[in-house]
């Protein structure tokens, strides 16, 4: 994996960084069966207020319909291509299973076209393959994990990312996820052997506002510079400095813990997310 700088040739070319397709990047078009059209709402409810503001626009957008369970088990599948995935920072692998069905994956480092992979309780602890956690060594480090058995991958999906299977206690093995927060997850979840490609995407800059318009950001005007009717950190003579840092509805934006300390799941949390 590597990125493009460019020459200062224009303004906007002066901080982008993006990544490179070239040689990564084994297909131009998704598999059609598996794609769905992307609705855009720029922001907008059913009643068509705005609901969330600074979205809208941007370029259109067809679904990648991912298979996050894996269960089509024993049953080998080739990496037909790899391919680029607009929803999300990781490249997604295509795979022909044996039996005649096509599906979606996030491509790990190291999954390389006419690979094989496999899913299953009883395969192999090789780079792309999925299997329960209770089958998989201690140490290895591990991607699209499952929080619940059967729900389907749901932490350490982005790109460069991992987690780490550390020990087993009991029923439960305990991962050290990519935030640092240490938790417990059941040894008949899945997880899928190996990081998660796309590492360099930490590195890119956009450059320029009109890409951020791209990708359906629009401008984000800031707190402070509103009048006091429409934001706590608005008004002042001048620029005003000091006050807490708050969100449009008085909520402390920095510091303030917003999970209920009550939460059925905060029992399988050994050691919280770092700072």
């Amino acid at each position: 994996m590597a990125v493009r700088k460019f020459k200062p040739t224009t303004p906007g070319q002066r901080h982008k960084v993006i990544g490179v397709f070239k040689g990564t990047i084994t297909a131009t078009t998704p598999e059609k069966s598996l794609t769905v059209g992307k609705r855009s709402t720029g922001g907008r409810n059913s009643s068509g207020h705005l609901s969330t503001r600074y979205r809208g626009g941007g370029h259109k957008r067809k679904l990648r319909l991912i298979d996050f369970k894996r269960v089509n088990d024993g049953v080998p599948a080739v990496v037909k291509s790899i391919e680029y995935d607009p929803n999300r920072s990781a490249r997604i692998a295509l795979l022909y299973y044996k039996d005649g069905s096509k599906a979606y994956i996030i491509a790990p480092n190291g999954l390389e076209v006419g690979q094989t992979v496999i899913s299953g309780k009883d395969v192999a602890p090789e780079v792309g393959n999925t299997l329960p956690l209770s089958s998989i060594p201690v140490g290895t480090l591990i991607h699209c994990i499952e929080l619940r058995p059967g729900q389907g991958a749901s932490m350490a999906r982005s790109a460069g990312t991992f987690a780490q299977l550390t020990s087993r206690e009991g029923d439960y093995a305990i991962i050290k996820l990519p935030s640092g927060e240490t938790r417990k997850v059941l040894l008949t979840c899945r997880a899928t052997v190996g990081v998660v490609g796309n590492s360099d995407h930490a590195l890119e800059q956009s450059g320029k506002a009109g890409r951020s318009r791209w990708l359906g950001r629009r401008p984000h005007n800031r707190g402070v510079v509103m009048n006091p009717v429409d934001h706590p950190m608005g008004g002042g003579e001048g620029r005003q400095s000091g006050g807490h840092p708050r969100s449009r509805t008085g909520l402390y934006a920095k510091g303030l813990k917003t999970r209920s300390p009550k939460k059925h799941s905060s029992k399988y949390i050994i050691e919280r997310r770092k700072k």
